[in-house]
């Protein structure tokens, strides 16, 4: 390392209590479990920490049985001192389908005032209009607006094209850029050009990269970025990182001791959050619920830009038609099926669709014999525009005489915040409720169900301890 390189300290996002445990144990990680940690991870010194959005909301309602509300008041209140980031779907929110500009205002609007210092939006087909209404609330409540561009290969998925979304993107009012590698492909040059590449289009702009370990490029990639001038870097704690998680968080800060680079993040106060960690890794295990299978490399996330969490969806897919011995003709199909539908990037909710898809034409024996719903609805047009124009013959194909949407998906969409309002009033105890139910229906209201019950347990328990005799 040279004398005279400027130094410029790299800054950490921790992602342990979110992406971390999402990538590798499916979301299950409860509040309880990470309670006992926030506050020494607060004195860590992280740039920020992600602790919400993504699949967190979906886990604690359908598996949980935890208020996601709750969880972020929670983690706010034990971690004052350090920006909490989430992962927000633009137009989808949390959800799976898009929903009307008043709902996702008022999310932002709630998310923000819970607790949420940073938002990372970004959208599964990189459609800038399904960015805007989020965008625009966030800038209306004063949070950092983190826009994340889905990270892919294909035809179109050069230098060029980024750099011409991180444009538009800072027109549209982005404090940061986010390069959201959600499929481990970005190779360590890869990394190099085209952080050098943003850096230089959009100075005015920290750009943070975020990749997964599945590959096993994750470190190489974000060493690389580091030496073009990337801002801020993701990693996750050793004992939860690794396989289709991060790069571990002490690696790379004691890879960049001593350097320019160098994060200044206490090792000492690391660890002791390394070991708390460590002894949830060997509940995990114990449990069953860390598969040692997702904490090894595998090279066909590069082969097929299969995103890790979405190879177990596939494998339990054909698992459930006991066609285990299809998996191969599975992941060859994902391609194919990704060129058809105009090279979407591969993450939630495209991965799913795409994936669910490619199940269908290789168990039928006859592709697009049986079509998704959700797979309809991207070739029509429901999601946005695609990054490569669908072939019209295979539009017409899938859709038949219906008229595809060619404006943003969501001018279609009437306000629904009153609606929603009135169907949630039987359960809803607070407006998050309302927000929360918006989300996910019939899971938010089971979840609203059993909360009843317990209050009413409760309330039961207090008027017995009341109403006791006691003697003289």
């Amino acid at each position: 390392m040279t004398d005279n390189v400027v130094k410029k300290p790299v800054k950490i996002t921790e992602t342990v209590i979110r992406d971390a445990h999402q990538s590798l144990i499916a979301t299950r990680m409860t509040l309880d479990e990470m309670l006992p940690i926030l506050k020494t991870m607060d004195e860590v010194g992280y740039y920020s920490v992600e602790a919400w959005g993504g699949a967190t909301f979906d886990s604690c309602l359908r598996f949980l049985d935890e208020d996601p509300w709750e969880r972020l008041r929670v983690i706010r209140r034990e971690m004052p001192n350090t920006k909490l980031q989430m992962l927000f779907r633009g137009q989808n929110m949390l959800g799976y389908r898009h929903y009307a500009d008043d709902v996702v205002e008022y999310f932002v609007q709630k998310s923000v005032a819970n607790g949420i210092d940073i938002l990372r939006i970004f959208d599964a087909l990189n459609d800038p209009r399904n960015l805007k209404a989020a965008i625009d609330a966030a800038k209306k409540e004063k949070a950092h607006v983190q826009v994340a561009m889905s990270y892919t290969t294909g035809p179109v998925f050069d230098l060029d094209y980024y750099v011409n979304y991180a444009k538009t993107i800072r027109d549209m009012g982005a404090d940061s850029i986010c390069i959201k590698d959600m499929a481990a492909l970005i190779t360590p040059y890869m990394a190099y050009d085209l952080t050098k590449a943003l850096k230089e289009a959009v100075p005015e702009l920290p750009v943070q990269l975020h990749t997964h370990y599945t590959s096993g490029l994750a470190c190489m990639a974000l060493m690389k970025a580091v030496e073009a001038g990337v801002d801020v870097i993701d990693t996750a704690m050793s004992p939860l990182a690794l396989g289709t998680s991060h790069a571990p968080t002490e690696s790379m800060v004691a890879a960049l001791q001593g350097t320019p680079y160098d994060t200044g993040l206490d090792l000492k106060k690391l660890n002791e959050v390394r070991d708390f960690f460590n002894t949830l890794r060997q509940k995990y295990l114990a449990s069953g619920q860390l598969d040692p299978k997702v904490m090894g490399v595998d090279v066909n996330a590069l082969l097929y830009q299969v995103p890790g969490g979405m190879l177990s969806n596939l494998l339990g897919q054909l698992k459930q038609a006991g066609k285990e011995e299809l998996f191969d003709e599975v992941l060859a199909e994902v391609p194919r099926v990704r060129e058809d539908a105009g090279f979407p990037p591969l993450v939630t909710p495209s991965s799913q669709i795409v994936g669910t898809q490619a199940v269908f034409n290789v168990l039928t024996g006859e592709r697009y014999k049986t079509v998704t719903k959700e797979f309809k609805g991207v070739v029509k047009g429901e999601y946005g525009q695609t990054p490569v124009p669908i072939d019209p013959e295979f539009r017409k194909k899938i859709i038949g005489d219906e008229e595809p949407i060619l404006c943003r998906p969501a001018d279609l969409l009437p306000p629904e915040m009153d609606k929603l309002r009135e169907e949630a009033s039987k359960w809803a105890q607070s407006e998050e409720d309302v927000l929360s139910y918006a989300q996910f229906g019939q899971v938010a209201v089971k979840f609203f169900e059993n909360r009843r019950k317990k209050q009413a347990g409760v309330d039961a328990d207090h008027l017995d301890a009341t109403n006791k005799v006691h003697p003289a």
